[in-house]
């Protein structure tokens, strides 16, 4: 699926996979993406503490033809606050927490602007349309798809989902054809996954991704790509992960959903009603 492109989210979710080199010029980069508009290729080689030979190879990396591509691709985001990782500083508590609702702010608003509105129709279609889905992710992202399998249950749409790979590897085996695959992978590239992605695409099942990668091997096997941002530093810059963007997309199909079918809100009703004794 074609995703919006957005420089700043292609280098936010390429940053692990980048050579030292490459990653010393996205860092710079991301740091103030308003600033490199203004620069020469010398001066962003300087500021990077690298060779402009390396500048050069960055943009074939990124997949842009050269430094003036570069140039013009950030201009387009240079005055959008969500561009900007804003740094968490651990001394004051009060400016900590306001970076963090920036950087949270921009992952939300990101993620919900990303995917083109074909693709999310295309992705309606196929859940209100589907005898079964199953959601499946791992590590960090399991719990996304447990909650995804919670939010389509309540609707009344069947789903499942099961924390052990060879169980749910076995859950991909049965599905039917037309059902939906739903994957959850920060990166894109957990090989798990891609195996269950690929026997659903055997077997006729439709497979909605949500990864941060626009190019992420996952994402280009989907027939629906929903891209999520993420913004929230971990590890010092080389490790970047949130778990809020991609709940964000499930909370927004669920909303969707529910906008579309009265029958939807009628069983999240009945469902609420039966579980109410269980509260105090």
């Amino acid at each position: 699926m074609t995703q919006r492109k957005n420089i700043v989210n292609d280098l936010y979710s390429k940053l692990p996979n980048f050579s030292a080199t490459d990653r010393k010029i996205a860092s710079f980069i991301l740091s103030d993406p308003s600033k490199v508009v203004n620069m020469t290729i010398a001066e962003l080689a300087q500021a990077a503490k690298v060779s402009e030979a390396s500048v050069s190879r960055f943009c074939r990396t990124i997949e842009l033809d050269g430094f003036h591509q570069l140039k013009i691709e950030l201009a387009k985001v240079a005055d959008d606050e969500n561009s900007y990782y804003h740094k968490i500083n651990g001394n004051s508590i009060d400016q900590a927490l306001a970076s963090i609702s920036r950087n949270k702010i921009a992952e939300v608003d990101t993620t919900l602007q990303a995917t083109p509105a074909d693709d999310i129709e295309r992705a309606l279609n196929y859940l209100t349309e589907t005898p079964v889905i199953q959601c499946i992710g791992a590590g960090g992202t399991y719990p996304v798809a447990m909650d995804a399998a919670y939010k389509f249950n309540q609707l009344g749409l069947l789903a499942l989902t099961d924390p052990s790979w060879e169980s749910s590897v076995a859950q991909t085996l049965n599905l039917p054809k037309g059902a939906v695959l739903m994957v959850i992978s920060n990166s894109g590239e957990t090989l798990h996954l891609i195996t269950q992605v690929k026997l659903a695409k055997k077997q006729g099942v439709h497979v909605i991704a949500l990864t941060n990668r626009a190019n992420s091997p996952i994402g280009q096997l989907a027939d629906v790509h929903i891209l999520t941002a993420v913004r929230q530093q971990v590890f010092d810059s080389e490790y970047y992960f949130s778990r809020l963007s991609a709940t964000t997309a499930i909370e927004a199909l669920f909303l969707l959903l529910l906008t579309r079918n009265t029958a939807f809100a009628t069983h999240i009703k009945q469902h609420e009603e039966i579980i109410a004794n269980t509260k105090i």
